[in-house]
């Protein structure tokens, strides 16, 4: 019997994540899981909210969710360069989270 990955959601038509899980704390005090994208995984251009300038396909960079949040749902996963999430308590993001 084929075994499923622990990040599966269960019953949910959206493949898992790629990438290590891990959790950071916020500049805000909440906390944040953090995956790491691929290139070869990116492939939709997306937002940065983090500087406003887009991300395109074919880029790495990270997805990040709050954990209170529990799965994360597509409204809740934003996507950011890895450099403007190393650096976000450098400056404050862009655009409102929510």
């Amino acid at each position: 019997m084929p075994r499923r990955r622990p990040d599966r959601r269960k019953g949910s038509d959206f493949p898992p994540l790629p990438g290590p899980r891990r959790v950071e704390v916020g500049a805000d005090g909440f906390d944040y899981e953090v995956r790491p994208i691929p290139g070869s995984r990116a492939v939709k251009n997306y937002r940065c909210p983090g500087c406003d300038h887009e991300i395109h396909s074919g880029t790495a960079h990270v997805v990040v969710w709050p954990v209170d949040q529990g799965e994360p749902g597509l409204g809740e996963r934003r996507h950011w360069h890895t450099a403007c999430w190393a650096n976000r308590a450098n400056r404050g993001p862009t655009r409102k989270w929510s």
